[in-house]
C-alpha cells in the first residue's frame, strides 16, 4: 500500500512492544495484587488490539473502487481509527476506572512491590522505544507545523494514533509507579487504586481527543489550502481555461483526494475542445499530483461561482478563501 510504509513500521513496532508488555504486566499483577498494574496490563492489551485494527483498516482501505464504492474504500482507515478511539475509552479507561474504584472500596496491600518496579521499568523502556519510532515518523510528516496543528491537519490517523497511545502509556506508567510507591511508603493501599483511576482519566482524555480527530476525517475533511492552490495553479496554466474559479476537495484516505473543479472556459471553445482540455488537466494532475484520485469538472462562470461561494461562507461564518 503506497504511502503507508512508515505508518506500518510504526504500528508493527507498537504491536511487538505492547503484546510483550501486556503479558508481563498481567503476570506482575497476578503475583503482586496491584490494581494499577492490572490496569496497565489492560491498557497494553487494548493497545495491542488497536494496532491490529489499524493494520486491518489500512488493508481494507487499499482495495480498489468498485460498483458499491465508486470512490474507493479509503475511509475504512478512518472508520477503524474511530473504533480504536472507542476501545481506548470503553476498555482502557473504563476498566482502569472500575478497577481503581473497587480497589479503593476494598483495599488490599501490594505484595512483592519490587516485581512491579522491575516490570514498570522494563515497560517504560519498551514503550519509550515504540514512542520514539512513532515520534520520528510523525516529525517527518508534520514538516514546519506545530505539533497540535500537525495532528489536526493530518489526514493519516495511523501514526498520530500510535503516538498518542504510546504517550498515554508512558504517562500511565509514571502514574502507576507513583501510586504503587506511595501505597507502599505510606502504607495506604487505596493510593494504588487512585493510581488506577488516574490511568483511566489519562486514557479517557486520549480517547476523546482521538475520537474527535477521527470523526472529522470520517465525515470528510478538505485537502490542505496548499494542495488546493496547487491544483488551481495547474488548471489556470491551460490555454483553454479563462478562469479557474475554485476547487472543492475531500479526503477519501490519507493519499486519496476527490476534487471538483469550477472552471470558466474560453468562450470560443467547442464541446470537443472542452473535452480535450479536461483530458489534459486529468493527465497533468495525475502526473504532478497523484493524490488526486478522482477529478470532476464543472463549466461555470466566475460570477456564478462567486455568488454561491459567498452564500456558503455566510452560512458557515468562514473567512473568504480563494481556493474555494
Amino acid at each position: 500500500m503506497a504511502g503507508h510504509g512508515g505508518s506500518k513500521r510504526v504500528i508493527y513496532a507498537a504491536l511487538a512492544g505492547n503484546l510483550a508488555i501486556a503479558l508481563t504486566k498481567f503476570a506482575a499483577a497476578f503475583f503482586t495484587g496491584s490494581s494499577a498494574m492490572l490496569s496497565e496490563g489492560v491498557h497494553s492489551l487494548v493497545d495491542t488490539g488497536n494496532g491490529g485494527l489499524l493494520l486491518y483498516g489500512m488493508h481494507r482501505a487499499a482495495r480498489p473502487a468498485d460498483r458499491t464504492h465508486p470512490l474507493g474504500h479509503g475511509r475504512e482507515l478512518y472508520f477503524w481509527s474511530f473504533i480504536v478511539a472507542l476501545l481506548v475509552f470503553a476498555l482502557g479507561a473504563g476498566v482502569s476506572f472500575y478497577e481503581g474504584v473497587i480497589h479503593i472500596m476494598a483495599p488490599e496491600p501490594v505484595v512483592n512491590a519490587k516485581v512491579n518496579y522491575i516490570v514498570l521499568g522494563l515497560s517504560f523502556l519498551f514503550e519509550g522505544s515504540s514512542w520514539l519510532v512513532a515520534l520520528r515518523e510523525f516529525h517527518q510528516q508534520k514538516g514546519k507545523q506545530g505539533w497540535l496543528q500537525a495532528v489536526q491537519s493530518s489526514k493519516d490517523p495511523s501514526v498520530y494514533t500510535v503516538l498518542f497511545e504510546d504517550s498515554a502509556a508512558l504517562l500511565g506508567l509514571i502514574v502507576a509507579f507513583a501510586g504503587i510507591l506511595a501505597a507502599e511508603l505510606l502504607e495506604m493501599p487505596e493510593l494504588d487504586g487512585a493510581a488506577s483511576i488516574g490511568i483511566g482519566l489519562i486514557l479517557g482524555a486520549t480517547a476523546i481527543f482521538l475520537a474527535r480527530e477521527s470523526k472529522g476525517l470520517l465525515i470528510g475533511e478538505p485537502a490542505s489550502p496548499e494542495v488546493q492552490r496547487q491544483v488551481l495553479a495547474i488548471v489556470q496554466q491551460d490555454p483553454a481555461v479563462q478562469q479557474a474559479n475554485g476547487v472543492l476537495t475531500v479526503h477519501m484516505g490519507p493519499q486519496e483526494i476527490v476534487a471538483a473543479l469550477s472552471i470558466e472556459f474560453e468562450d470560443h471553445l467547442t464541446a470537443p475542445e472542452i473535452e480535450a482540455c479536461v483530458e489534459r488537466l486529468e493527465a497533468r494532475l495525475k502526473t504532478e499530483m497523484p493524490e488526486i484520485a478522482r477529478l470532476f469538472v464543472k463549466p461555470q462562470t466566475t460570477g456564478t461561482w462567486e455568488q454561491r461561494r459567498k452564500i456558503v461562507e455566510a452560512a458557515s461564518g468562514d473567512e473568504p478563501d480563494q481556493a474555494g
